[in-house]
């Protein structure tokens, strides 16, 4: 039995709990004359109370609000630019192409993003942006998020202070930055930011992901969803699971499934409004280092089941997360997906940071007269997958400086 057995005599609930007794498979009469010979064991509510439904929506406007953005973000043909790389990670995507991490050296390369052709907004409806880049400006003296609004792009914000180890877990992580949170998202929301991301990520071996994990992760998301959500910020979930190790896809597909029941369950714990949220998940794949690679076909198999079985279709789309694959693979999984035949009653969209620019990098350089070429590069993989969105990318039709290099790191940290 559950934690309690309501029985239901005359106006009154009457609780029985196992902790008292252990009634195990025992008949309903013998429970009932146990019940009565032990009133004193008994504690009893009105009739009236109703615990399960003693929460509050939303009022309307807020959930109009909510909704609008939500639905605006995962437009038929859009996807996000997720730009919120730290400074200590912006560093080494510098070191790559030789370049020395300056606040200045960052502004630039944020400058070359956000002032790409204003055509980029047929294809990207959100940019997530860090801190730092949230208040910094163009040469002109214009403010990034001006810039984005400029192009009818929605600013966003990563708002979780990075991973931290789980005490008592074997070598996996919870996320902080929820103390001042409230405090944050209502400054952001004043600075022009309508949507947020905070990142979880979770791991897969043999003993991976724990009931520890599973829950603390959960709930953090879970209330990170709901501050964000009293701020009038849309909460964008990211439970990331980890492409490192040789697991197959079978195995990443449970996984995926167990993580968003626990991550679902928590939020509907947390009145969160769906309606008002969006899901960055990973897609399913085989590990990294597994030996059997999985096909486009298989990834979109995988990935829509596991979505079908354990997505609420209140939630407004999906945008995921690249997982370190190449720009090329990340764009044909993303329309192997949108293909696939079963009942997909989200929209199916991209939140890549590497997979949109590793080939804007290479083109830049970190040169003034290359500054064309990377927006150049960064239009082309935006339309790109902006057609595999909608289930219309032709493999191998774009190709950029990157190649098909693969953008895996290891233990990924943002």
């Amino acid at each position: 039995m559950d934690e309690y057995v309501q029985v239901r005599q005359q106006s009154s609930y009457l609780l029985f709990t196992p902790l008292d007794y252990k009634i195990g498979k025992m008949k309903m009469d013998i429970f009932l004359n146990i019940l009565a010979s032990k009133p004193n064991r008994l504690s009893c509510l009105p009739a009236t109370v109703d615990m399960t439904t003693s929460w509050n929506y939303p009022d309307a406007a807020l959930r109009a609000e909510l909704k609008k953005i939500a639905d605006a973000i995962v437009a038929p043909g859009k996807g996000i630019l997720a730009a919120d790389e730290s400074v200590p990670t912006v560093g080494k995507r510098f070191a790559d192409i030789g370049i020395e991490n300056t606040e200045d050296n960052r502004r630039k390369y944020r400058q070359l993003l956000f002032t790409t052709d204003p055509a980029i907004g047929q294809y990207i409806s959100g940019v997530i942006l860090f801190h730092e880049s949230l208040y910094q400006k163009a040469d002109d003296g214009t403010p990034f998020p001006e810039l984005l609004k400029q192009r009818g792009i929605i600013p966003g914000i990563k708002v979780d202070s990075g991973v931290v180890p789980l005490f008592g877990s074997n070598d996996e992580s919870t996320t902080q930055g929820l103390d001042d949170l409230a405090k944050r998202c209502a400054q952001y929301k004043k600075d022009g930011c309508h949507f947020a991301k905070w990142r979880c990520v979770l791991k897969i071996n043999p003993q991976t992901p724990s009931i520890q994990a599973l829950i603390e992760n959960a709930n953090v998301l879970a209330r990170y969803a709901s501050i964000c959500q009293a701020n009038r910020i849309v909460p964008i979930v990211e439970p990331e699971i980890l492409p490192d190790g040789g697991h197959d896809i079978l195995i990443c597909q449970k996984t995926t499934e167990t993580v968003l029941a626990y991550v679902y369950k928590a939020l509907a714990d947390h009145n969160v409004y769906l309606e008002g949220t969006l899901l960055k998940p990973n897609m399913v794949t085989s590990g990294q280092s597994c030996a059997n690679k999985s096909t486009p076909a298989q990834v979109a198999e995988a990935t829509v089941t596991a979505l079908q079985r354990r997505l609420p279709p209140a939630v407004p789309g999906v945008t995921f997360l690249s997982g370190g694959q190449s720009e090329e693979e990340a764009t044909v999984n993303l329309n192997a997906i949108n293909q696939f035949p079963g009942k997909r009653p989200w929209a199916l969209t991209f939140s890549y940071g590497r997979a949109l620019q590793a080939s804007v990098l290479r083109a830049w350089g970190g040169k003034d007269e290359n500054i064309k070429a990377g927006q150049e590069e960064l239009m082309k993989r935006a339309k790109a997958n902006s057609e595999a969105s909608l289930g219309k990318y032709v493999a191998g039709s774009v190709s950029g400086k990157a190649g098909d290099a693969g953008l895996f790191i290891k233990d990924h940290a943002y």
